[in-house]
């Protein structure tokens, strides 16, 4: 920040701070308000924060327990003519936006914000999404943070994490709202397992999980994506995409080796980013692979919100996939 821009910041950066030490949540009778996240670190604020900046998918599970943040950053424009899938139920004229791509953070704008405090995922630790490396002092200075891990993990543990943390900013994760989002997730759950279990008798249904680029398609590892850990410990047979590099979340494929792994159901990415599967039929390629000529294929929201209301229908269209496919040759 410009020293004329950073002129009243004073009382902010005097409210934030962290340590090792704490519970996972909790609003002392002082009205003093802490909260552990999954770097180890206790966010703590005077009172319950209130102007809370978040990275789209937080902000979007955090509104489906009733909590709502001043401002967002990360994807949230329409994706081909349609609501951005990562933005959920949130209302997007109601939040301010600090930026949407990648290292798009607007400093000043937060700062005006005078911010209790800034939550993100991580993929992986301790690295808060959409945080950029390059201002991440200057943005951690202005209010406590909280980071959510969404890798290497199984997907139970941020939805659990994410409703642990709404109820301590207040929000009502006993709500009917909630309870019957949870309950589809648990019957979503139930009909998952049983799909896999019938598809391995029948001799197996395969998954791959992918996105892809002008230049590559990338495969999944399915072990650091903890959607697709968690389908894994349902019975779901997902393709095992092999370590490319250090992060160790893709497989990295020419197109001319996109049938280097045989698939029934093929996932596709479907955020901005990622090449739309109207791109992906340009492809000789992709258009020869065994799932694309059977029509087995459907869209992976790799960057779904953590929230039982996001995934449930997440579950149930790959419950349906694995029971309508044919397994192929």
């Amino acid at each position: 920040l410009t020293a004329g821009g950073a002129l009243g910041l004073g009382a902010v950066l005097a409210a934030c701070g962290s340590d090792s030490s704490g519970d996972s949540g909790d609003a002392g009778g002082d009205g003093a308000w802490s909260f552990k996240d999954d770097r180890g670190r206790t966010a703590r604020t005077p009172h319950t924060p209130k102007k809370i900046a978040a990275f789209i998918g937080s902000a979007a599970a955090l509104h489906d327990y009733g909590v709502e943040c001043s401002a967002v950053f990360g994807p949230s424009k329409p994706v081909r003519g349609k609501p951005n899938p990562q933005a959920g139920d949130l209302d997007l004229d109601k939040v301010e936006s600090l930026g949407t791509g990648f290292g798009e953070f607007d400093i000043e704008k937060y700062a005006k914000l005078r911010p209790d405090l800034l939550i993100s995922n991580m993929f992986p630790p301790p690295k808060l999404w959409f945080v950029p490396d390059e201002s991440s002092k200057k943005i951690y200075k202005l209010a406590p943070s909280i980071g959510i891990k969404g890798s290497n993990t199984t997907l139970l543990d941020p939805l659990r994490r994410y409703e642990e943390l709404a109820k301590a900013l207040g929000g009502d994760t006993g709500s009917q709202r909630a309870q019957e989002a949870k309950k589809r997730f648990k019957a979503a759950e139930k009909r998952l397992r049983e799909a896999a279990k019938a598809a391995r008798k029948k001799g197996g249904v395969k998954v791959l999980a992918m996105t892809g680029d002008a230049e590559n398609m990338y495969v999944a590892v399915p072990d650091s994506y903890c959607d697709l850990h968690y389908f894994k410990d349902l019975g779901v047979e997902i393709v095992e995409g092999k370590k490319s590099d250090k992060w160790g979340f893709w497989e990295f494929l020419s197109w001319e080796k996109a049938d280097s792994h045989h698939a029934d159901i093929i996932m596709i990415d479907n955020r901005e980013q990622a090449l739309p599967p109207s791109e992906l039929r340009k492809k000789p390629t992709w258009e020869r692979l065994p799932a694309v000529k059977a029509g087995q294929t459907i869209p992976w929201a790799m960057e779904e919100r953590y929230s039982y209301a996001g995934y449930a229908p997440r579950l149930e269209a790959l419950a349906e996939a694995i029971e309508k496919a044919r397994k192929l040759t």
